[in-house]
């Protein structure tokens, strides 16, 4: 079972790069069939055109998840550089809490200083911020707030994302970074192959940190990434996780979470 799983695996992103190609033919015709100037002009065009944005954009991180697969089986050490860690979560969290009101919810970003250097890969912490981002909107219904929260204790980074949402059941917990092992899942749009999570935790590994989950049902979830708080002394290459093919990664990342409207032209300018 396990050989033909990491045989699978390794099909991925070749399929990938044949699925971008593809997706990039798609895009191009649909931006000629509706330009951003009609768009502007036309609410019922742009409300059309919103769908297949939106569409594009799961799509993609389809594809992005894909190119991953292959990349879960490596335990290798994430190449590192020194980051301000605030400064990158901060930045993901503006990006996202400018979206957030769409799905009637508050997403708040809590640290008790503005800036810390620390040894990071910071295309694949991005990514899994992002992607815990996500589920946290997915699942919780609007009305409620999604936290993040980054702080620097026992010479380690803890960042954290709690929601309001419905919870996990106790029985899940315990298989939930397993992409093979998942059981039923929540209530949700499904979209995607289950691998945000061992993504995640995955990031948190090759920082050399883990990923721990809490979480009571109708009360919501906590996840927390604790990361070694360290330096490297320099700055070394990312490697090529997350493509977004000059399209805006944020939109990208929460496809998967957000309502069209975010994809009108007036929510993209």
């Amino acid at each position: 079972m396990e050989q033909d799983q990491n045989r699978l695996a390794s099909l991925f992103p070749d399929a990938a790069v044949q699925l971008r190609a593809a997706l990039s033919n798609l895009h191009l015709a649909a931006v000629q069939l509706a330009p951003a100037e009609a768009r502007e002009h036309d609410p019922a065009l742009d409300q059309k055109a919103a769908l297949l944005d939106q569409s594009y954009y799961r799509l993609l991180q389809l594809v992005n998840s894909m190119s991953s697969a292959a990349w879960l089986a490596n335990s290798d050490p994430l190449p590192l550089q020194d980051r301000d860690i605030v400064g990158l979560v901060s930045d993901v969290c503006e990006k996202a809490g400018g979206l957030a009101p769409l799905l009637g919810l508050e997403l708040r970003f809590a640290c008790p200083v503005e800036h810390h250097i620390c040894a990071v890969s910071p295309d694949v912490l991005e990514l899994a911020v992002y992607q815990l981002l996500s589920n946290a909107f997915k699942f919780t219904p609007a009305g409620g707030s999604v936290t993040v929260e980054l702080r620097v204790k026992n010479h380690q980074v803890l960042l954290s994302v709690a929601d309001t949402g419905q919870g996990i059941p106790e029985e899940r917990l315990s298989t939930l970074f397993d992409r093979y092992l998942h059981g039923s899942r929540p209530d949700a749009p499904s979209h995607g192959l289950g691998l945000g999570l061992p993504l995640c935790r995955r990031a948190a590994e090759g920082h050399g940190g883990t990923l721990m989950a809490e979480s009571r049902v109708d009360e919501g979830s906590r996840f927390t990434l604790s990361l070694p708080d360290r330096r490297v002394g320099g700055g070394v290459s990312d490697i090529p996780f997350d493509y977004a093919g000059g399209f805006n990664r944020t939109l990208m990342n929460l496809a998967d979470a957000l309502p069209v409207r975010a994809f009108l032209r007036s929510n993209q300018d």
